[in-house]
């Protein structure tokens, strides 16, 4: 292998690479930056910073294969899944299985998600010894999937920690009870989990519990195509809260990162959701019409998949006539362009079809505006029949009907309230 040829083809991405000797893989490593790391390996001061079995390795391969990982934390379990699958000599040479981190997950009725020294496992009996179960020294623990090994406790917490903000697990050292329970369940989870919702529901659990397997497995393009199928199916059938609630899964599954993995393996990047830098914002639009004269309009916004609902506002409609919603839409969107300290959209969602896709552009053109239209058709059951011009504005579909429901479900909202009070209502911009 020559170092011109490194430098050329490697991508300066996340991802896994492998040294080999024909068909024999020698070493598995990871990497924030593939053409950086594998470039290091061919520094003249490889000996001091790797040591002579590096070396050695080195300079026995012939070739070097990689596979890009959306992100650095995708690499970390990458890596250990193809260590445990290849055996490379080079990343366990001098090394005792039993000194190894892994990660299984229990066989219970709410399973947990563990941390296990290989000297604690019963790898052919897939139990976890007695000398590691806390809560009783005469049982030994029995596991229904084993992940690793992993070389590094503080990385390997660290995946974890950042694995769990997006689907939510136990990791008690006691076993969670489920018979009669589940008020103990809930409690204990959401005192572990701040932002899981109030109720536990161990349906909802065993599917977490599948996603955070596929995860561990390295089989991240997988999980990903099983998030996008739920998504789709959620919207489908109208459990628009279940959709947004997956949409949210899978943009953290393509951007959680996290700083403090940097130190470690060399350029892993911060855990935060990074709709801030990519703002991928849809406004959507709705109106409703309170007893057939007054009317109102509301606009919601999603970044990233997820409802921003102090970014929500209502309108007051004042120059449209009665139940003419596409002079109430231009109204709508006119009173909103005046408004340039607000962000603007990546693309506007409007209820309707054509007409009121074409409506809302005639607007935007007059404002000098070049924001795509949406259009969401309904059918005679007011569910999304149709879904216009999603693909030129490079959004998805799902994510124009999930804009369409909350729009529809916020200007409900807004009229009901306003109905109720016999009141105006009170925000006008």
């Amino acid at each position: 292998m020559q170092k011109s040829d490194l430098q050329n083809n490697l991508p300066d991405t996340p991802g896994i690479y492998l040294f080999k000797k024909g068909r024999k893989v020698l070493y598995i490593g990871k990497a924030t930056n593939l053409r950086d790391r594998v470039r290091s390996y061919f520094d003249d001061d490889l000996i001091r910073t790797r040591g002579p079995r590096i070396v050695d390795m080195v300079t026995k391969a012939d070739r070097l294969t990689f596979e890009v990982t959306p992100t650095v934390l995708e690499a970390l379990v990458r890596e250990a899944a193809l260590i445990k699958k290849y055996h490379p000599r080079a990343n366990i040479e001098g090394k005792d299985d039993k000194t190894f981190l892994y990660v299984v997950i229990t066989l219970e009725s709410i399973p947990r998600v563990l941390v296990v020294r290989g000297k604690d496992i019963d790898f052919k009996a897939s139990i976890i010894v007695h000398s590691y179960s806390t809560w009783n020294a005469m049982e030994n623990l029995v596991f229904q999937a084993i992940y690793g090994p992993f070389p590094s406790l503080v990385q390997l917490r660290e995946a974890l920690r950042l694995i769990r903000r997006i689907f939510p697990f136990f990791d008690t050292p006691k076993p969670v009870m489920a018979k009669g329970k589940h008020h103990r369940a809930r409690m204990e989870f959401n005192k572990q989990i701040e932002q899981y919702p109030s109720e536990f529901n161990s349906v909802e659990y065993r599917r977490t519990i599948r996603h955070v397997m596929l995860f561990l497995s390295g089989r991240g393009k997988e999980l990903r195509t099983l998030l996008e199928r739920e998504m789709r199916v959620a919207a489908k059938e109208e459990r628009f809260e279940d959709a947004v609630e997956t949409r949210r899964e899978l943009f953290a599954l393509n951007h959680i990162q996290d700083v403090s993995l940097i130190k470690d393996v060399g350029g892993y990047q911060k855990n935060v959701p990074v709709g801030t830098n990519l703002g991928y914002r849809i406004e959507a639009y709705d109106t409703a019409h309170l007893s057939g004269t007054n009317a109102i309009g509301v606009m919601t916004v999603l970044e990233n998949g997820v409802p921003i609902k102090k970014e929500y506002r209502s309108f007051n409609i004042r120059g449209a006539k009665k139940n003419d919603d596409v002079a109430s839409l231009k109204e709508i969107l006119s009173r909103r362009l005046a408004h340039p300290e607000w962000p603007y959209p990546r693309a506007i969602v409007v209820d309707g079809g054509r007409l009121q896709k074409k409506a809302a552009e005639a607007i935007l053109a007059e404002s000098g505006m070049s924001i795509p239209v949406v259009a969401v058709v309904k059918d005679e059951r007011h569910r999304p029949r149709e879904v216009i011009g999603a693909r030129g504005a490079a959004v998805s579909e799902v994510d124009a009907v999930l804009a369409n429901a909350e729009a529809h479900r916020f200007s409900l909202a807004r009229h009901r309230r306003a109905r109720s009070r016999k009141l105006k209502i009170h925000h006008s911009f």
